[in-house]
């Protein structure tokens, strides 16, 4: 696979899942406007609990590498995850870390 369109693979797939998000979760929430409703609505079942416990739990990994490259590689924008982990997920907030540290890796280190 190229790099090019390893790049454009990860960015369609984040994109879409934050379009996903968007159309399935966002309409209800501002309905309602009950967010911890909608945090509850993620473990309603051992399925659910799992998966959601899943997606806690990397963008928990995801928030500790950003901050750990902080400091000890001097990555910058980093901090753009770790938005993205909590609006819209962690799917988003993944392809854009993964694509900042490839696109730091064409750079010469000083």
């Amino acid at each position: 696979m190229s790099k090019g369109l390893f790049e454009a693979l990860i960015i369609a797939l984040g994109v879409l899942f934050a379009v996903v998000f968007a159309i399935i979760v966002a309409p209800p929430l501002l309905e309602s406007g009950d967010v911890m409703g909608a945090f509850a609505a993620g473990f309603v079942n051992p399925y659910a609990s799992g998966y959601s416990m899943d997606a806690i739990l990397t963008g928990l990994i995801l928030i500790v590498w950003v901050l750990y490259e902080r400091s000890a590689r001097g990555v910058r924008h980093g901090w753009v995850a770790i938005v993205l982990c909590f609006v819209p997920g962690v799917a988003t907030a993944f392809a854009y870390y993964l694509l900042l540290k490839c696109r730091m890796r064409r750079k010469p280190v000083p």
